[in-house]
């Protein structure tokens, strides 16, 4: 393909996104863009008796929620017979064939995605701002106000949360009790105290069989994921006035905390890019594991419960939010796919996604129903997760957060593995300050 070709507006998209995924090379570009257009030509449904039809692209896992995801669209369906949505799974990373899709001009009508990549949807123009929708809707005052920040970049609203969660720690009773552990830890001292008490050696080589807590080595999503609650519990940020800020105190702290442990000889270090994994914790090799309800943990036959992540100078964790997007496609489609968000924001549809899926609801009115309370409160595991709820922090939605995501997962590494936080932090500040230099 010749770029030269292209018009100007598609060349721009174009180099936008071979920018943004600077890993792909060219021609995987290129193909998947060829590709993209065949299939997406071959594709596109003309409506019919005034029908409208849409195509929602999502990556629910495990198949079971998928499976209520496809029965509650099929409800909207049934009742919105002048708009058909038609959910199409797309295993992650689904993130390229997105793009290319958007540069091809055949991109889904409607994308449930993760919110910290709104910049870069932002950049290429492939989607539409929410907010003269939204400003006019009672739904705006049903949504938890802790999510609204995630849903907004440069003032106006890009999406709305379709279902959230967030971590805490779970933890093994019997090896608690085992080692006299009455009380679980409510600050960082006693979360180091308490990691202490459950590190065995048993035959004094200095190698523990049993460790206090996992901590996931990598530098990937989930170890950045992981770390932001204690980011968040010391008071650190990570972007100030839109920019990159890794050098203060509250990031230093965190991670120093994280690095007191491993020197605490507290800590089983994952193996790399492998720390959602839970067969350590289920083996009885660590007593405690930062993850989220979505665990298998869950539904295993060991004993286990859960605490909130112990506070630094404050409580705090991190939102696992689930967004969709509207993309622009065309004005009738797009005011569809509003109809479609109406509904998932529905007192109906967030309450039975959330008590088949163990997701949290996104709206106050579902949390207060009758048939979510009885649920919740025979969820004790899950309960604790719906009351930390109120002191969940999201993720920055900044253009460039994937590389901010990157260097902060590189500094956190590297602080697992020995680095100083302090010079770990101001190697990843120093690496995006070249690249926003450029912006």
């Amino acid at each position: 393909m010749n770029i030269n070709l292209l018009t100007s507006e598609t060349r721009k998209l174009f180099r936008q996104c071979f920018n943004f995924t600077w890993r792909l090379s060219l021609l995987e570009l290129v193909f998947s863009l060829c590709l993209i257009f065949l299939f997406g030509c071959q594709g596109i449904k003309q409506n019919d008796n005034g029908v409208i039809r849409l195509t929602l692209w999502q990556a629910i896992n495990p198949p079971a929620h998928r499976e209520i995801f496809e029965k509650l669209v099929d409800k909207f369906n049934q009742t919105h017979l002048d708009i058909q949505v038609e959910s199409i799974f797309e295993p992650e990373p689904q993130l390229p064939k997105l793009l290319t899709s958007v540069v091809a001009n055949v991109p889904p009508d409607i994308l449930s995605f993760h919110p910290e990549y709104t910049g870069q949807f932002i950049e290429l123009g492939a989607i539409i701002p929410l907010e003269d929708w939204l400003e006019k809707s009672p739904l705006k005052s049903d949504i938890r106000p802790n999510l609204l920040e995630e849903m907004q970049l440069g003032g106006h609203i890009w999406s709305v949360p379709m279902h959230t969660s967030n971590i805490a720690i779970f933890y093994r009773p019997k090896l608690f009790e085992a080692a006299g552990i009455r009380e679980i830890p409510k600050t960082w001292d006693e979360l180091r105290q308490v990691a202490k008490k459950l590190t065995i050696d048993r035959n004094g080589d200095r190698r523990p069989e049993q460790y206090g807590i996992l901590l996931p080595l990598g530098k990937g999503g989930w170890t950045v994921f992981s770390w932001f609650p204690f980011l968040f519990g010391a008071g650190g940020e990570i972007v100030t006035n839109n920019r990159p800020n890794l050098m203060n105190a509250g990031a230093i702290a965190a991670l120093q905390f994280w690095q007191d442990l491993i020197k605490d000889g507290s800590v089983l270090l994952s193996t790399p890019e492998r720390g959602y994994e839970e067969d350590a914790f289920i083996a009885g090799r660590v007593a405690m594991q930062i993850t989220g309800p979505w665990t298998l943990i869950m539904k295993s036959e060991v004993d286990h419960q859960v605490f909130p992540i112990p506070a630094g100078v404050k409580p705090a964790t991190v939102t696992g939010t689930g967004n969709l997007f509207v993309m622009k496609t065309t004005p009738a489609k797009e005011q569809a796919a509003l109809k479609f968000l109406e509904y998932v924001l529905s007192e109906e549809f967030q309450t039975e996604w959330s008590t088949g899926t163990g997701f949290l609801p996104v709206t106050l009115t579902s949390a207060k129903s009758k048939a979510y309370q009885q649920f919740i409160n025979e969820k004790p595991v899950l309960k604790v997760f719906f009351e930390q709820m109120p002191m969940a922090y999201s993720q920055p939605i900044i253009a460039g957060y994937s590389r901010i995501s990157d260097s902060l997962g590189r500094a956190i590494e590297a602080t697992l593995l020995g680095e100083s936080p302090e010079k770990a932090l101001k190697t990843a500040q120093e690496r995006l300050e070249l690249i926003w230099a450029d912006k």
